[in-house]
């Protein structure tokens, strides 16, 4: 298949922020906006990747590099048939989620910040990590014992502490229509 058998151009939306900031909800909720307006789309999440195709990395700074490589690679792919693609992954570095934005072409690549208080996202914990985390069983844990780096120009913040996920994915999907 080729990408000029679709009827959108395709796009990379880069959800990043800590675990438990909503990234994966509000990639689903929006990719149904866009489904629903004809698009074709599909999530990466971050956490189902490290289950197959990144099961082989650990945590470290390398290995999580090398994970956000991994994905800028696959939403390449997908991007190149013309599909939005909306990748929900921590990805904690700054450079790694520099150098993969760079990789892609102008107005293609949109970095969303889920912007969310390390306080909520444990509080939030629906996988349990951050307790884990605190009690030393997960070390090099993003936010507790490994550094989170915020993204310093994003395309789009979303405070998921205070917007609903449906007002989130709104106006998400409004700011990537302006661009499809």
């Amino acid at each position: 298949m080729h990408g000029k058998a679709h009827h959108n151009r395709g796009a990379v939306v880069w959800l990043t922020g800590l675990s438990g900031a909503g990234k994966s909800t509000v990639a689903n909720q929006t990719a149904e906006q866009l489904h629903q307006l004809g698009l074709q789309t599909v999530v990466l999440d971050g956490d189902k990747l490290r289950l197959g195709l990144c099961a082989d990395l650990g945590f470290s700074i390398e290995d999580r590099n090398e994970n956000v490589r991994r994905v800028g690679e696959l939403a390449r792919l997908f991007l190149e048939l013309g599909i939005v693609v909306l990748v929900a992954l921590v990805s904690p570095i700054r450079r790694a989620r520099e150098k993969v934005k760079q990789s892609f072409p102008d107005n293609s690549f949109f970095e969303v910040y889920c912007s969310c208080p390390l306080s909520v996202c444990q509080a939030r914990d629906p996988k349990g990590l951050y307790a884990k985390a605190m009690s030393g069983a997960i070390p090099e844990f993003t936010g507790v014992s490994s550094p989170y780096e915020a993204p310093l120009n994003p395309s789009l913040i979303i405070d998921t502490s205070t917007e609903s996920v449906e007002a989130a994915a709104n106006r998400l999907t409004q700011h990537l229509i302006r661009y499809l």
